[in-house]
């Protein structure tokens, strides 16, 4: 028989994310985790292969374009910018592997819901998986529009000469760690096919949680060896967190 999930209110969302890591290579868990894992291990190894080799002549590059009274700031700047860099590259193929394994990720949240919450998870998860595969997709592209404008918007911030190179970088990574969130909370509302427009609402009201949570999945994105990991990890925190803080809300669904 499941064993119900003690549900604590209080855990931050950096608390989820170390939650679980606990929960992803649990006995039953195991399996669901595999295919987000391979993916995310093929994508993120090659991406950041090749961001290592080029990331330093792309910062000097980008130094570049400092005004010369400013020059003095690129000791400064050089970091900022490796971490806009990363976290670029980290969301950049993160998403292109939430896309790929998305269908799978869902899967893996549903059965870990179904254990949290001491229920026996459907027979026909597999067969599920192929006929909400349109819906799963559409639901990746919805994710996708609500990204692109914001992005384009901070990407073009950065062109502008001081203020691309200092508070921009900032705002990209907290921008990232609010769409970390959501990409990975998403999984166990899109299951119970709450609207996107319900699941960002309510993500805001508990903003300071979901920018935790997303914040520690975008710094270990960013760190190679680990990032391999991130995926079904998050997934598994970001359920355990729908479990506790939004399953009772959105009941109707």
């Amino acid at each position: 028989m499941p064993q119900q999930h003690n549900t604590n209110s209080t855990t931050s969302g950096a608390g989820y994310f170390f939650q679980g890591l606990q929960l992803a290579f649990q006995p039953g868990t195991r399996r669901f985790v595999l295919i987000p894992l391979v993916i995310n291990v093929v994508l993120l190894g090659s991406a950041f292969a090749t961001l290592l080799t080029h990331l330093s002549g792309w910062i000097d590059n980008w130094l570049s374009y400092l005004p010369s009274w400013l020059e003095w700031l690129s000791y400064i700047l050089w970091p900022l910018l490796a971490i806009a860099a990363l976290v670029s590259f980290s969301y950049f193929f993160s998403t292109i592997a939430n896309w790929i394994a998305a269908p799978f990720n869902g899967l893996l949240a549903e059965y870990l819901e179904a254990k949290l919450t001491g229920q026996t998870p459907p027979d026909d998860s597999f067969k599920a998986l192929i006929t909400d595969l349109p819906r799963t997709m559409g639901r990746e592209w919805t994710k996708l529009k609500y990204y692109l404008p914001k992005a384009i918007g901070l990407l073009i911030l950065m062109w502008i000469p001081a203020i691309g190179q200092t508070v921009a970088p900032i705002l990209w990574f907290l921008f990232n760690a609010w769409m970390m969130t959501i990409q990975y909370v998403d999984y166990p509302f899109d299951n119970h096919k709450v609207p996107f427009p319900e699941m960002r609402d309510a993500l805001k009201q508990k903003r300071g949680q979901a920018l935790s949570f997303g914040a520690v999945v975008m710094l270990l994105t960013m760190v190679p060896i680990i990032n391999l990991f991130v995926m079904p990890i998050a997934v598994c925190g970001a359920t355990a967190m729908w479990v506790d803080h939004y399953r009772s809300q959105f009941k109707r669904y």
